[in-house]
C-alpha cells in the first residue's frame, strides 16, 4: 500500500483549513497544530472525528490548545480511536478507566522513566495504537515533550542498511526498563505478567502502508540477527548486533525529524504510537507538571 496522505517531498507545507479546522503545520516533517474545534464537540460528532483522524494519519501528532473538557469527555474522545488500556505501572483514575495520571510534584521522586525517547509500551504484544494527553497543569518553563518521525527515519536510513534490517526482528522488555529499579521477586512478577514482546524491525503501518523504524529504549536485541549472512564467527553476534541496534534507536534523536511543544493548561496532544517516538523533557524539576494520557489499544504490528 502507498502512502499517499502526506504531501510530495519537497512541497511547501502551508495552513491550510479542512471544514471548520484550521491546520498549522509545525514543521514539514512531523505536527500540526488545529484550531476551531473542540475535542468535546468531537466525541459526540462523527463527520468532526473523521476529519481529526484523518489529519493524524497525515501529520502523526497533532496539537490543540484551550480544550476546556472534562475528563469524561477527555475518554469518551479517545475512546472513538478505540478501547482505552490502563498501565501496570502508573494506573488510572478509579472514575475513568484507561485514564493514567501523569502527576510530577515536590513530593514526589525526580522522574527516571520519562526521559528517553520511546514509543509507548512496545513491551505488549500488541502496543498502544495511539494515545490523547491533556496538560493540567505545567511548570511556569520547561516540561516540552518532543515527538519524532518514525516513518521519516527508516526513509533517510542509507539503503544498505535499510536492506539489513528489513528482515530483522527484535524483543522490547518492561522488565529491563520500568522492572529494573523494582526488587527482583517484583520484578519477575511483573514479566511473567508480560513477557518479553517480539516485534518487526521495520513495521508497516496498518492504515497508510509506511514503512516505520520500530526500535526504541524498550528495545533490548535482535532475535535473528545471528544467521550466516551476518556472522563470520561468533565474536561478531554481540557486538556487531548490539552497534547496529543502537544505531537504529540513535535516529529518533536526529531533530530534522521532530516537532517540539510548549505546554499551557488545557492543551493536547494526539499522536499516532505506531509511527512516532516522544519524549518528555525534564528540565523542570522541581517544578509541577500535571498531565492526563488516554491510551488507545493498538494491533499487532507486522
Amino acid at each position: 500500500m502507498e502512502h499517499t496522505l502526506a504531501p510530495p517531498e519537497g512541497a511547501p507545507v502551508r495552513a491550510h483549513n479542512r471544514g471548520s479546522i484550521h491546520v498549522e503545520p509545525l514543521t514539514c516533517t512531523i505536527g500540526a497544530e488545529l484550531s476551531g474545534v473542540n475535542l468535546g464537540d468531537a466525541a459526540r460528532d462523527d463527520d468532526l472525528f473523521d476529519e481529526i483522524r484523518s489529519l493524524l494519519l497525515q501529520y502523526k501528532v497533532l496539537f490543540l490548545r484551550d480544550q476546556d473538557i472534562t475528563r469524561g469527555e477527555h475518554v469518551a474522545f479517545a475512546e472513538r480511536f478505540g478501547a482505552l488500556e490502563d498501565h501496570p505501572v502508573a494506573g488510572s483514575d478509579p472514575e475513568h478507566p484507561g485514564l493514567v495520571r501523569i502527576y510530577k510534584d515536590p513530593a514526589g521522586p525526580a522522574e527516571q522513566y520519562e526521559g528517553a525517547l520511546h514509543t509507548d509500551a512496545t513491551w505488549r504484544e500488541c502496543p498502544p495504537m495511539g494515545a490523547v494527553l491533556r496538560c493540567i497543569e505545567g511548570p511556569p518553563v520547561g516540561g516540552d515533550t518532543i515527538w519524532v518521525n518514525m516513518a521519516e527515519a527508516y526513509r533517510r536510513l542509507p539503503e544498505n542498511i535499510r536492506t539489513t534490517v528489513r528482515g530483522l526482528r527484535a524483543r522490547h522488555s518492561i522488565e529491563a526498563t520500568f522492572g529494573a529499579a523494582m526488587p527482583q521477586e517484583q520484578r519477575h512478577a511483573l514479566k511473567a505478567r508480560f513477557p518479553d514482546a517480539e516485534h518487526p524491525v521495520v513495521r508497516v503501518h496498518p492504515e497508510t502502508g509506511e514503512e516505520i523504524l520500530f526500535v526504541n529504549a524498550f528495545t533490548t536485541h535482535f532475535v535473528n540477527y545471528h544467521t550466516p549472512g551476518n556472522v563470520r564467527f561468533g565474536q561478531d553476534f554481540a557486538p556487531g548486533a548490539s552497534l547496529l541496534l543502537n544505531y537504529l534507536i540513535s535516529q529518533a534523536a536526529i531533530p530534522e525529524y521532530q516537532v517540539r511543544w510548549r505546554w499551557t493548561p488545557n492543551s493536547v496532544a494526539i499522536w499516532d504510537n505506531r509511527s512516532t517516538q516522544h519524549y518528555a523533557v525534564q528540565d523542570y524539576w522541581p517544578a509541577v507538571r500535571r498531565m492526563e494520557r488516554a491510551g488507545i489499544v493498538g494491533d499487532r504490528p507486522f
